[in-house]
């Protein structure tokens, strides 16, 4: 087995330092026009990020085993090695790209991914808000298995994605180069993300780069200041809540349900599906305005 750091883990005193830094800078100069911090809402966020860690560990247990599986079934094999990890990395964050974009637009997976969404701030506390649920994502990822890359070797490029994204969690940054914004998710390109305005939504997927959503006719530039939560935001503080409501909802209207075709289209569809004779039981294509969905 490669012996790679645990990122993440070696991440955290950053993570604390930035977020205590930056909720400092807000104090010292405030910006009436950012959303910066609100005490409930942090917590709730640094919340969910610790209790992301333990849930994180028990859905380790079975994708690790289905990962091994097909690794060891595959008569390929991807050494690890120092110019091996940028080509994997590369390949992780193409997956994750679509990963994220399935998350968005398949009610099922949206309902674990809304989470990290719900959050009318935007800040570093606010990607330390993660889903408690995090076992949909792992599929996604089978492909570089099957081509041989070591599955602690995948883990290692996924941990270093997400440390990367932390810091574009912020308003505190404005755009940057442009060179910088043309290849790179940066601040300005993930609030696109995270926005509830119709033009925003569903769009800058990337994790590292945001070439992929240039390449894939997803990527919108900021321009108007950006509105951060949900179309229909959730009035709770409650993680079990935050970490549950979208479930509940996908229950309640599969009990409301009429047909098992509009019950397949509430969990498989958009966000935004309704069932009916016109356009409006299509699903909500990317860049729409997804019911519930930011």
């Amino acid at each position: 087995m490669p012996n790679l750091p645990d990122v993440v883990l070696w991440s955290i005193p950053a993570f604390v330092l930035l977020t205590v830094v930056e909720m400092v800078s807000y104090r010292i100069h405030p910006d009436e026009d950012a959303a910066g911090y609100e005490t409930k809402d942090a917590a709730t966020s640094i919340g969910m990020g610790l209790g992301s860690l333990v849930f994180d560990a028990l859905w380790k247990i079975p994708v690790v085993a289905i990962y091994t599986a097909v690794y060891e079934l595959t008569p390929l094999r991807v050494p690890v090695l120092w110019w091996t990890i940028p080509l994997i990395l590369l390949g992780q964050d193409f997956l994750y790209y679509w990963s994220h974009r399935g998350h968005h637009v398949i009610r099922i997976l949206w309902a674990c991914h809304v989470v990290h969404h719900s959050s009318r701030r935007f800040n570093l506390s606010t990607a330390l808000r993660q889903p408690w649920t995090g076992l949909t994502g792992w599929p996604f990822y089978l492909p570089l298995i099957a081509l041989g890359v070591h599955p602690a070797a995948l883990a290692f490029c996924y941990s270093v994605n997400l440390v990367y994204q932390f810091w574009v969690h912020t308003e505190r940054i404005g755009k940057l180069w442009a060179p910088f914004e043309y290849v790179l998710n940066t601040p300005s390109h993930h609030r696109v993300h995270h926005a509830s305005q119709g033009g925003y939504l569903d769009r800058n997927f990337g994790g590292i780069l945001i070439v992929w959503d240039r390449m894939f006719g997803s990527f919108v530039a900021e321009t108007e200041r950006p509105v951060y939560g949900l179309t229909k935001n959730i009035a709770t503080y409650n993680p079990l809540r935050v970490a549950t409501h979208e479930y509940a909802a996908i229950a309640r209207d599969l009990r409301a349900a009429s047909s098992w075709r509009e019950r397949a289209g509430r969990v498989f569809r958009g966000p935004g599906w309704q069932p009916g004779p016109g356009p409006e039981a299509q699903g909500t294509p990317v860049g729409a305005a997804p019911e519930g969905a930011a």
